[in-house]
């Protein structure tokens, strides 16, 4: 069986037209709706109903989705709590609506934008991606979303950029765990140019056709694939393209546990564990990690002549 790509993008119309084969073979429950149809609203509005499974999607390797129960409730979200299974009910207040980005920097064209004009100007569709932890476990998410270059090339960046920046919301009395001083706050994470653009990195605003979640990082967050989760910043404010490599947040309280890059590689252990096999969510036994998480055939080249141990 030839193998498609989930970076092959759903279109809008075809998603609908799926979602709605999906609800009359009883597969996806009636409440849920696409993030675009509902995003605007108070974050406190959006409860769609949870869907728990959907038996005819599989990620590239035939491997079933994690339920909409185990992604919304296992989440890493140190702004309100280390404890994974605390930050829901932590998170759950919190309003994701309005919501505005501001995209600064190196472009001819800086610009703030609402979320409302995030959602009518790049047409939303769905991803499922692997997503894999540093920690050593992972989940298949389907997300809905764009293409964060679709975003870079509105803006038009300079020929001087060379990284993007990208700045988390900072509010300590809605979000407990930014009281911390451990951490440098707000929540700061760095692509290259060529890796912010490359297809597969998406700006995700929903998943299982519902809004994200707050404890899922709505309503903004970043998805890239091939790297640990913790490259993927949620509820973005700030997107800044720069000429040198940013700070950011894990790089910056441990530089020899959290590299700059973070690709998911099996031959790399974190100094405190082995990288080697994971634990997919919702399964007993362990599997072997696949290199940059599955997708090297897609981005092994933006890597070419680097020495990925040297550059984790």
């Amino acid at each position: 069986m030839k193998k498609i790509p989930s970076s092959e993008i759903t279109p809008y119309h075809v998603y609908l037209s799926r979602r709605e084969f999906l609800k009359g073979a009883g597969i996806v429950s009636a409440g849920a709706l696409l993030a675009a149809a509902c995003a605007t609203k108070p974050a406190a509005e959006n409860t769609p109903s949870p869907v728990t499974s959907v038996s005819a999607q599989t990620d590239d390797f035939g491997d079933p989705l994690n339920t909409y129960e185990e992604i919304n409730n296992y989440n890493n979200y140190y702004e309100f709590t280390t404890d994974k299974k605390r930050v829901a009910s932590l998170a759950q207040d919190f309003r994701t609506s309005p919501w505005e980005v501001e995209v600064s920097g190196l472009v001819n064209k800086p610009r703030t934008f609402g979320l409302e004009d995030l959602l009518k100007m790049f047409p939303q569709g769905e991803r499922i991606y692997r997503l894999r932890c540093v920690e050593a476990w992972s989940m298949v998410i389907p997300w809905q979303g764009f293409p964060l270059a679709s975003l870079l090339k509105e803006v038009e960046p300079l020929s001087s950029a060379k990284y993007v920046r990208f700045e988390a919301v900072y509010t300590p009395d809605a979000m407990p765990g930014q009281k911390s001083k451990f951490y440098p706050w707000p929540y700061t994470e760095g692509l290259r140019l060529d890796e912010a653009m490359h297809d597969l990195t998406l700006l995700a605003t929903g998943l299982y056709g519902t809004p994200l979640s707050p404890q899922s990082g709505a309503p903004l967050r970043l998805v890239v694939p091939w790297k640990y989760g913790f490259k993927s910043i949620k509820a973005i404010v700030k997107i800044e393209l720069m000429e040198y490599p940013p700070d950011t947040l894990w790089h910056t309280v441990a530089p020899q546990e959290y590299g700059f890059y973070a690709n998911v590689n099996p031959n790399v252990d974190h100094p405190r564990w082995s990288q080697a096999t994971e634990r997919r969510i919702g399964e007993s036994q362990r599997r072997p990690t696949l290199m940059f998480n599955g997708y090297e055939e897609e981005v092994a080249s933006l890597y070419e002549g680097m020495d990925l141990k040297r550059n984790f």
